[in-house]
């Protein structure tokens, strides 16, 4: 058990729309200014490099090409220079960095997943993730990922976990990480999750929309609960400036600018192994401190100190891994062998040599 207390920098802000440079950029800027304030590890949300496709929620496929090719020019590849930069980034400030990406592929011209990267405080990745299964409307996007990267990374303040919006509705995907003595859980979502269109005139239809802040929130605590780990909340902020491009020529471009901007907002948090809140903090330009739950809409960075011994008590009423489990009884097998299109085996075979 480490000793050592890791301070989680929550980044709950947007990219640069469908720019996978100039997001990079903001990202190293908010990667120098959590390490200023002593953070440990800094998570920014899901594909936050560069975009997430929210246009497939409340645009028609038929009209949203333009933007899928946008999305497969922007994605990037998990080792292509965004990440180098990164890498490099990590490895001067010592600090560990957890970031979502859109993906690309080396063998095909658009097949894209919805991943994420865990990279170590000296540069080194140590763990790349594939979302197993894009959900809803983002099957329009990604294809679906595989086993690979259901790992927990053992680091100096704990070991950490990731899994992807949708996936922590997976019970048998979180078992995966609990059984690796996971203890500190990151969760990563959209920053708005449309499945109804919205107008200001219909109030009661705000109303009946999906409930992004308490579905992500009931989600992340049933796992920090069961597991007994720390939770970190990253959902990523909306911005103008991506509502614009999402609504730009579209046939109701007016209901797609109202759905976006009457749309519930995730937020970012921290919970504890009891799956309560734990209230984190901003920190000002001067460099104070100020006790904050959550945020939601506004962009920041919200930061935890997270003591993984704290992670003990519980197992003793529940250790749903160990001493409350039935290994007689369930059996969990977990295939984590890298998926590729095909194998090829070049060269010929070896042939008889006569005397």
């Amino acid at each position: 058990m480490t000793s050592k207390i890791l301070r989680a920098a929550a980044c709950h802000v947007s990219p640069v729309f469908l720019s996978a440079s100039k997001t990079t950029q903001k990202a190293i800027t908010l990667i120098s200014q959590a390490s200023a304030n002593k953070a440990n590890l800094v998570v920014f949300p899901e594909t936050y490099i560069s975009a997430f496709p929210i246009w497939s929620a409340i645009r028609a496929p038929t009209e949203n090409h333009d933007l899928f090719k946008r999305m497969v020019q922007e994605s990037i590849y998990a080792d292509g220079p965004e990440i180098e930069t990164l890498r490099a980034t990590a490895q001067k400030h010592k600090i560990m960095i957890s970031i979502g990406i859109s993906e690309k592929a080396r063998w095909s011209s658009a097949t894209l997943w919805n991943s994420n990267l865990l990279i170590g405080n000296n540069g080194e990745i140590l763990n790349h993730h594939r979302k197993l299964q894009p959900t809803f409307f983002e099957k329009l996007t990604w294809s679906a990922g595989d086993g690979n990267g259901l790992k927990v990374s053992n680091t100096e303040y704990g070991k950490i976990g990731n899994l992807i919006c949708g996936e922590n509705t997976n019970p048998l995907a979180r078992y995966a990480l609990m059984a690796q003595g996971e203890q500190i859980h990151i969760s990563t979502w959209p920053a708005a999750w449309p499945t109804r269109a919205l107008r200001p005139d219909v109030v009661a239809q705000k109303g009946k929309n999906y409930d992004n802040l308490a579905a992500n929130r009931t989600r992340a605590a049933a796992h920090c609960f069961e597991a007994k780990c720390f939770g970190i909340i990253n959902a990523a902020f909306l911005d103008d400036a991506a509502i614009d491009i999402v609504a730009k020529g579209e046939s109701d471009e007016v209901g797609v600018r109202q759905t976006l901007q009457l749309s519930q907002r995730a937020a970012t948090m921290f919970l504890d192994p009891t799956g309560m809140l734990k209230v984190g903090f901003t920190v000002d330009e001067a460099g104070k401190q100020s006790e904050t739950e959550y945020l939601q809409d506004r962009e920041d960075i919200l930061y935890a100190d997270l003591d993984v011994e704290e992670c003990v008590e519980g197992k003793q009423y529940h250790d749903v891994v160990g001493g409350y489990q039935r290994l007689d009884i369930f059996d969990l097998r977990v295939d984590r062998s890298r998926r590729e299109p095909a194998n090829f085996v070049d060269g010929a075979r070896d042939e008889k040599v006569e005397f």
